[in-house]
């Protein structure tokens, strides 16, 4: 038997400064991130042992370090960095999908919130 399973880190959230607007890069905006792992549970749910599955406090850290040390244009971008960064540190992972979203992006107009979504599979 195998064990599938989905570990998700929703909404995390940062203040940095990515944008294609040289004021975006000034001023910085709220940035918000979700990374859904795809593994095998089997192990962690037999033994209870976190060295058996991945560990998001390990994760967050990952994303805190690309979301607030860098300056992007694009969120694209940032998403891309994420995914091959989790698969890379976290072999554990076999496919992620990570959320980039804007809070406010510049638009012209009303508009919650712009989002780029990376899917990234072993």
């Amino acid at each position: 038997m195998t064990c599938k399973g989905t570990v998700r880190l929703m909404n995390a959230v940062f203040y940095a400064h990515h944008g294609v607007m040289q004021e975006e890069h000034r001023i910085g905006g709220r940035y918000e991130v979700d990374v859904i792992m795809r593994l095998d549970f089997q192990k962690a749910a037999e033994t209870d042992e976190l060295d058996a599955t991945v560990d998001y406090g390990a994760v967050y850290e990952v994303i805190r370090e690309l979301v607030t040390t860098n300056k992007f244009y694009l969120i694209e971008r940032l998403a891309f960095l994420i995914g091959e960064a989790v698969m890379h540190k976290f072999t554990i992972v076999e496919a992620a999908e990570v959320t980039v979203r804007k809070v406010n992006p510049p638009v012209g107009g009303t508009c919650d919130k712009a989002e780029a979504v990376f899917e990234i599979i072993r």
